[in-house]
């Protein structure tokens, strides 16, 4: 039987991207950086309690992007920013200083869509260019099927 590990969110990113650069290597020759690009997501659920309350569950999840997807969202994401993020669940572990197994799972973004940005102004009032017509042109690569 074949697995199926998609991960689909909603929500609004509670800090700018923190993004590290790794040396790569390619034939014992290190190359070219790497980017990773790490943020938290918030995504908000509504629902009614027995009293007909209103109660809002907020879950926190961790979004990291690779490559050429961590240098858009180095670009273009800032706190508050609402983006719609597809990608897969992974987990990861490590010792700590004391020897102790530490776990975190993340979502692995394979594409992701700004949705709204609620720290930008007015993008008519404003003179700013579009953060992605300076990344984004007719001579830019796909960025899906990146093997990670």
């Amino acid at each position: 039987m074949v697995g199926v590990n998609k991960v689909i969110l909603l929500g609004n990113l509670g800090k700018n991207p923190d993004v590290v650069a790794f040396p790569q290597e390619r034939n014992n020759e290190t190359s070219n950086l790497v980017k990773k690009a790490s943020f938290p997501l918030a995504t908000t659920e509504y629902r009614r309690n027995k009293d007909g309350e209103r109660i809002e569950q907020t879950e926190w999840h961790n979004v990291v992007c690779w490559r050429s997807l961590a240098e858009i969202a180095e670009k273009i994401l800032r706190k508050g920013t609402q983006i719609f993020v597809e990608g897969k669940l992974q987990t990861r572990f490590w010792e700590d200083k004391d020897g102790n197994k530490r776990y975190i799972t993340e979502v692995v973004a394979d594409n992701f869509i700004v949705i709204a940005n609620r720290n930008r102004q007015d993008e008519t009032a404003s003179h700013e260019p579009d953060p992605l017509s300076s990344i984004l042109n007719n001579d830019t690569e796909p960025i899906g099927d990146l093997p990670f």
